[in-house]
């Protein structure tokens, strides 16, 4: 078996030349449900890739169009020199699945505690965060972005990949 990660990136927008990366999840695939969570000041290009030194698989959801880029234009770093990269959507395509990461879990019957959050609302999590030091915005936050990397790996399970 291939050491796998499933990653999934946070940011305050979409163009990484006016936004930023707040927080990088990764689930090294390890027998446990552990997720490491590098955040705001803490993401370091060096860190991340000390956790996928031994990675031969990186899976994501729509990760071939913003995180490897965005995670490239903000930590110069193209994760595809380190190791393979699979994109889930693309899967999900070619079995009909459309959508965004959520409408294909709800497609697929993968459940989620934090229903109401979305990529809009984790901009605004970091936000508050970030201008009032509301630690309960930064936990949610954190979650989500722990449920979106946990997901994949049901995701990539119920695709049988």
């Amino acid at each position: 078996m291939k050491n796998c990660a499933y990653l999934d990136i946070e940011t305050t927008g979409f163009n990484p030349f006016y936004s930023s990366l707040t927080v990088v999840g990764i689930h090294l695939e390890n027998g446990n449900n552990h997720v490491i969570q590098l955040v705001g000041s803490k993401i370091y290009s060096s860190e991340l890739l000390r956790l996928i030194e031994q990675v031969d698989v990186i899976y994501t959801y729509n990760g071939a169009r913003f995180d490897l880029p965005y995670i490239k234009a903000k930590l110069h770093i193209d994760l595809k020199e380190y190791s393979t990269h699979k994109d889930l959507m693309y899967e999900c395509w070619q079995r009909k699945l459309f959508g965004g990461l959520k409408n294909v879990e709800r497609q697929l019957g993968i459940k989620r505690k934090l229903t109401d959050i979305d990529g809009c609302i984790a901009v605004q999590l970091w936000h508050d965060y970030k201008q009032t030091g509301n630690e309960e915005s930064l936990e949610t936050l954190l979650e989500y972005n722990r449920e979106d990397v946990l997901n994949l790996k049901k995701l990539r399970e119920r695709l049988r990949i």
